[in-house]
This record gives structure tokens, sequence and C-alpha cells, in this order.
């Protein structure tokens, strides 16, 4: 099993601005209308775990995106939207009990997403990859990627991508 992070930070290591905005991802030019890798990862996952903020946003932009079976961690929301109901499950507990029924249903790659999920997560040390992208800008606030933890968790270098000339996409592995 594989639980992987993939997300955009600001230079500052923001995922969102203090009001949940995430229009600054989408200032970057894109002339050649590239996924920047996207469509290559998610391939090679098997589902989406993913907090209910992050889930509240995403019901913001439109038809339904993910083509993956979608995970959400909520203690709070009760029901999804009738129209994604075969593509979305609540669930909630412990994580490391629900990872592991996860698993044992074969979603054995994970893609966690989501600030508070994905901290969670390292809480726990259950992220095995990280793909961070960094764009540049400097939000000075924000909603942030990572938390404090009780222990060091170290991760090793495994490539760097520059997409035009602006974003720097590093993908991080961890070492156990």
């Amino acid at each position: 099993m594989t639980n992987y992070v993939y997300i955009a930070t600001s230079l500052d290591g923001f995922i969102a601005t203090s009001d949940g905005g995430i229009e600054w991802l989408e200032e970057i030019p894109n002339p050649e209308k590239s996924d920047y890798g996207y469509a290559q990862f998610i391939s090679n996952i098997d589902a989406i775990v993913m907090g209910r903020n992050s889930f509240e946003k995403v019901l913001t932009f439109g038809p339904w995106q993910y083509k993956k079976p979608v995970f959400v961690l909520s203690n709070s929301l009760r029901n999804v939207p009738e129209d994604i109901r075969d593509k979305v499950k609540i669930i909630r507990g412990e994580i490391i009990d629900l990872v592991s029924d996860l698993n044992q249903k074969g979603y054995i790659n994970l893609y966690i997403d989501g600030g508070v999920t994905v901290q969670s997560f390292l809480k726990q040390d259950l992220i095995d990859e990280m793909i961070i992208t960094k764009i540049p800008i400097l939000l000075g606030n924000g909603f942030p990627l990572f938390d404090q933890l009780k222990k060091s968790l170290k991760f090793s270098h495994k490539s760097t991508e520059v997409y035009s000339n602006a974003l720097v996409k590093s993908h991080y592995v961890r070492e156990r």
C-alpha cells in the first residue's frame, strides 16, 4: 500500500488563503494547457481520501471531476449530493483503521488530499510519498500544508521538474 500526497503550495507553504481561496493557483499562465503530470499520477491511484473542507470546495467546481472512488473523512457530514452517491462515500473513525479497511477492499494506492487530512496522516506516519508543486507566490497567511509533528519524518528526494519556468514540482519518498 502507498499513500500519496499530490498538492500545490505557495512559496511560503500555504495551500489556500485564510478564507479558503485557491484562485491564486490559476494565475500562472498555462498556454500549453498542461496538467503538469496529474493524469499520469492519478492513473496509478485506486481511490482518493479527502477531508470535508476539500470535498465542499470541490463541489463548487461544477460537474464532478473524479473518475476514481472518493472517500470523505468527516464526523459531521451525513450525506453527499444524490448525483454523486455512487462515486463518494463518507467515512469516519480512526485513520489507521480506515486505511486498513480501504486496503482490504482493494484500494492500495491512496491519494490523500486536503490540508487537515494530510496533516492527520503525517501525524500518524501514514504518508509514503509526497509530490509538492511550489507556486511562485507569497500568500503571507492562510492554511498551511504542514503542522507540528511529534517526531521528524525523513523523506528522500526522488525528482524535481520545472513547468512553465515557474512551477517547481518535487517528488519525495518516505525513508523507513
